[in-house]
Formats: C-alpha cells, structure tokens, sequence
C-alpha cells in the first residue's frame, strides 16, 4: 500500500513538475516599428539589414525575459526602450518634429487581466515615455496625463528627463522641413543643442516619409501567468501642428488589452480614433471571431473602408498575429518552440 502511495505521489509530483514546465512556456511576444510604402528594392541591402537586426534583437529581448520569468509588464516596457532608444524608429529619439520644431511624445500601456491603463500625450523631456504611461498606471489614480502636467509627474517618479535635443536626428528635421515648406509655414529655428547640421539625401528622405507615414512602436506580451500587456509609443506625424494627438495614447484606439486578447496599433490616427480599433478588434475576438476574421474585418473592411492605412499586431490565446492594408510593415514574434519571426514586407510571413 505504501509504495502504491509512493507510486501515485510520484506521478503526480511529475505531472505537476511537466505543468509546471509548460506553464513557464506558455509566453509570447509580438512587435511592430511602424507601417507605410515599404517595398522590395525600395532600401539598399545596408539599411534592411539594419532594420531586421534591430527587430531581431528587439524580439529576441521580450522572449528570453519570458521564458525567464519576467512579468509582461516589464517585458513590454523594456522592449519598447529598446526601440525609443533607437532612431531608425519613430518615438522617442529618432521621433518626428512638429511644425514648430520639437519633438512630443506619446505613449499607452494596458494590463489584460483588470484592465487597467496608463497614457501620456505630449511629453518633451522624458527619455523613454512608455515607463511615464507605467507610471501613470501604477502611481496615478488617472488613465491619461499630458503635457506639463505628465512631465511634472514624471519628475516626481524620478523618471529619466533629458533635453529635447536628446530626441533630434537630422533626417527627422530635414523630412520636417520639407513639409512645413509644402505647408507654406515658416521654418522653425533649429533648436538649441542640436548637433551641427549634416546633409541628407533626397531619395532617402523619399523613402523615410513613405516608409514612416504612419511611424509608431508597440509590443504585445503575454507571461508564462497569462497576462496579456499591450504598449504604443510614438513621435506623431510629421509637421503635426496645434498640439495634435493620434490613436497611440488613446485606450481602445491604439492600444487595448483583455485577459484574452491585447492589440498595439500603428497608422493613420485619425481613422484608428474613429474607429476604436485596438478595443474593436478585441470586442470581435471575445465575441466569438477567430483573431484572422476579427483582423479581416477592421482592418481589411472598416478601416480599408473608411480610407485609412496602417495596421496592428495583436496576442490571442491561439498566439501573435498581425494584419496591414499598407505594402509593409516592421514586424517580429516569437512563441515558445519556434525561431523568431522577423518581416517588413507584405509577402512575407
């Protein structure tokens, strides 16, 4: 009788041991680096290498925190520094200007599981918006703080602030010269702290307006627990003018997260605003869609529909997807079991 117990004990000790072991695999992560004209031929062999590399890397950073044990949360936040430390991408440094000659940031962050959220919209000085939103969601009893407010605030959680000529790459201002000069605006004065001017080719400026029209970052994670958090960082468009505001900040527009489903958006704002596009893709999901029909039908229907461009990554409980109505989008996921996936195009995977 007791080595029978002895038996039972010990294959239940191992049962639990294997649970154990698939729960911890039980993660996911997804990204995207903006959407736009991306298309084959369009970047010399140099610049797509450097965009896959640093995708890649971006990716490979949110899965090796997960099969670790790190919290969605922080896997989220620290992805999402990753890319608004690097300027090939639109938020943080490397973010575009607005007409007047600076750099405002925006940023959200959603827990799946009670739904809670955190935002800024408008920030100057914080070196990495996406821990502010965090912070507004952990230590504020409010969704969305901005401007002055949200840099006050950042101050008091002692968050990184830096000058805003930490932000400024010479192919944003050079792109956003271009555009207040179409605009018939006056070109603003370069700002103070600015490194000496650079020249930059045409063609590439070309190329960064198409491929960054709707420049945004986001990452969707999942934890070996199940959270789902979802987070959006972005510089805005190009030349925006009188404090203009897209869908990154904005819980239901671009970005939203449930117990079963998380989405980060990128395009055109205004449409996504509209729209509710990230809460719109989940209400789908949690009523029954598949993730490819719910993506069908926002972004290829009503999006399509109502003439906006952009896409979304999105968490299910059956893994990472992602769906575009433009020719590319910056994209990675990776899941337990499987090699990173890394593509711009839209012939891709």
């Amino acid at each position: 009788m007791r080595r029978l117990l002895m038996s039972v004990c010990a294959v239940v000790l191992a049962n639990g041991a294997a649970f154990a072991q698939d729960e911890s695999e039980d993660w996911a992560i997804v990204l995207h680096g903006g959407a736009g004209v991306i298309e084959r031929g369009d970047m010399d062999a140099a610049t797509e290498a450097a965009y896959r590399e640093a995708l890649d890397a971006a990716i490979r950073l949110g899965g090796d925190m997960l099969a670790d044990g790190a919290s969605a949360m922080d896997v989220v936040e620290a992805v999402i520094h990753t890319l608004e430390d690097d300027p090939k991408f639109n938020a943080g440094r490397g973010a575009v200007f607005t007409s007047g000659g600076r750099n405002e940031l925006d940023s959200s962050i959603m827990r799946g599981s009670d739904m809670q959220a955190g935002a800024v919209a408008g920030v100057t000085n914080v070196r990495h918006p996406i821990s502010l939103a965090r912070a507004v969601l952990e230590h504020s009893p409010h969704v969305m703080l901005q401007s002055e407010g949200a840099e006050q605030f950042a101050a008091d959680q002692d968050l990184e602030l830096v000058d805003n000529s930490y932000f400024f790459t010479e192919r944003r201002w050079a792109s956003m010269v271009r555009a207040v000069r179409r605009m018939g605006l006056p070109i603003p004065p370069r700002p103070e702290g600015a490194p000496e001017a650079e020249p930059i080719e045409e063609g590439a400026l070309d190329l960064m307006e198409r491929e960054h029209a709707f420049g945004t970052v986001g990452v969707v994670a999942r934890d070996a627990s199940g959270e789902i958090v979802a987070g959006t960082s972005t510089g805005g468009t190009t030349a925006k003018r009188w404090g203009r505001v897209g869908d990154s900040p904005i819980i239901g527009a671009g970005t939203y997260a449930t117990s079963q489903c998380g989405v980060s958006a990128t395009g055109t704002g205004e449409y996504f605003i509209r729209l509710n596009i990230a809460a719109r893709i989940c209400t789908y999901i949690e009523g029954g869609d598949t993730p490819d029909a719910a993506l069908d039908a926002v972004i290829m229907d009503e999006l399509t529909d109502m003439g906006g461009d952009g896409g979304v990554v999105i968490l299910a409980n059956d893994g990472p997807h992602w769906s575009f109505n433009t020719p590319g989008m910056y994209r990675a996921s990776w899941t337990p079991g499987e090699a990173p996936v890394v593509s711009i195009y839209g012939d891709e995977e």
